[in-house]
């Protein structure tokens, strides 16, 4: 293998590390900027605002005191607020002690703070992640606008042997003389589409010109790649949206219904897809990965899957939501992710799936080099669910983590004392080998898990 082979691999690997970087970079910030407005705000002064660890390669103090830097390893942060610590070195009991003795300098730090301050300062970072989330998907929403109702066309979407018929601004009430349930209930909607005959051409009832009449359309769900998924075999083999799969070991097919039965009946073995793109015909090869998929009662399946989602032969016509909406949707997006992560954690704990659902930094690296590699949408609609999900980490009840402090102020709310130091030493060095452990057994799944 020469060098000029190489380059491409090289070029991706910078990629995938610069994506992550970004990434985690801006949700780190985040997090950590949460912690200190909120200590900020609580009374609590604030010595540190690091992004990144190691050595400082850039630093400048504010007029409140706080030193902010960026360190030369981007991989984390920290706020090191008065009379605390951060992951280089213990309390400064000198300081502590002459606070002690200033009633109005202990309260400035984060031992001498009340309970309540203490509480909203720690639990900001996750609550911060989370507000991050919201306002990216309610962003995404902005941008991209909502489906109109009811269904308006406003072009078919490109492939072969496209039956035509439909014109833009043409209203869908019924395709095959069933008529469409609202988008607004989504179930609904889905399985409205997925008991549609499956037919290449079928009849749409639709509103034009203010009179009702029938013409024929595609059907409405193709073989149409909408979304690739990052480490799935597709996106290994290659495709890419908008490719249109008409044939699987050389059987031709036109729904995405026909492409998911071959899939699943394949039982792992390589399939051969003829995939029309721009107008010509491709050939890829790929094998079915298994995948414990959920379901919409909270349970997973496991099944075989490529990777991809299917798209609509129709673009339809949207309209921009207005900012309540928006918002609604924001909140909707991040409770979907908060209760998918709950589940799947659950269910890899039972043991109903398998523990390699969890990935670690090296797999989150590659998820972000692929979403980055399909347009800043998709980068940044990935950054506002690892961030959800770096929001609901920090709160389990871990010592160490941000979950495990707010347990520790819990107990000292109905004790009316702190845990004593001896206790915290124990539950800190306890919490900080179940967080390395986690981390270990993740980068394991990185490695190890097909």
């Amino acid at each position: 293998m020469d060098f000029v082979t190489l380059v491409p691999q090289f070029g991706g690997l910078i990629w995938t590390i610069l994506a992550f970087i970004v990434a985690l970079s801006v949700i780190v910030a985040i997090h950590e900027y949460g912690h200190y407005i909120v200590g900020r705000w609580c009374g609590i002064k604030a010595d540190v605002f690091s992004l990144g660890f190691g050595p400082v390669l850039f630093a400048r103090n504010d007029k409140h005191g706080t030193r902010w830097q960026i360190a030369a390893l981007p991989f984390g942060g920290y706020v090191k607020f008065a009379g605390d610590a951060n992951a280089a070195s213990g309390k400064d009991e000198g300081a502590m002690q002459e606070a002690a003795a200033d009633p109005k300098r202990l309260r400035a730090t984060m031992h001498g703070a009340p309970l309540w301050a203490r509480a909203l300062t720690v639990a900001a970072g996750p609550v911060f992640n989370f507000a991050l989330s919201i306002i990216i998907f309610a962003g995404i929403a902005m941008s991209l606008g909502t489906v109109k109702e009811p269904l308006t066309v406003d072009a078919l979407k490109p492939m072969p042997d496209l039956v035509e018929g439909l014109e833009q601004g043409d209203v869908i009430t019924a395709i095959a003389g069933r008529p469409i349930p609202s988008q607004d209930d989504l179930d609904a909607y889905m399985d409205y589409m997925g008991n549609l005959p499956v037919e290449r051409a079928l009849d749409y009832t639709v509103e034009r010109d203010g009179t009702e009449r029938i013409v024929p359309g595609p059907y409405p769900l193709p073989a149409l790649v909408g979304g690739v998924g990052p480490e799935t075999a597709a996106f290994e083999a290659g495709l890419q949206s908008g490719d249109v799969i008409t044939a699987i070991d050389g059987n031709p097919i036109f729904a995405f219904q026909q492409l998911k039965d071959a899939v699943e009946s394949s039982e792992g073995r390589p399939l051969l897809l003829d995939v029309w793109r721009g107008g010509e015909t491709l050939n890829f090869t790929l094998v079915p990965k298994s995948t414990d998929e959920p379901q919409p009662d909270g349970s997973f399946v496991n099944v075989l899957r490529i990777g991809i989602s299917s798209d609509s032969a129709i673009t339809a016509a949207t309209e921009t939501p207005s900012l309540t909406e928006a918002i609604g949707s924001g909140f909707a997006g991040t409770w979907r992710i908060i209760k998918g992560s709950i589940s799947g954690l659950w269910h890899m704990v039972t043991g109903a799936i398998s523990t390699c659902n969890m990935s670690g930094p090296v797999g989150i690296a590659k998820v972000s080099g692929a979403m980055a590699s399909q347009g800043a949408t998709s980068f940044i609609n990935f950054i506002a669910v690892l961030s959800t999900a770096v929001g609901l980490l920090n709160l389990f009840p871990i010592p160490a983590l941000d979950g495990g402090h707010l347990t520790f102020y819990a107990y000292e709310a109905v004790r009316g004392k702190p845990p004593s130091d001896g206790a915290l030493r124990i539950l800190m060095t306890v919490g900080l080998t179940l967080v390395l452990a986690l981390m270990l057994f993740a980068l394991g799944n990185d490695l190890f898990c097909p």
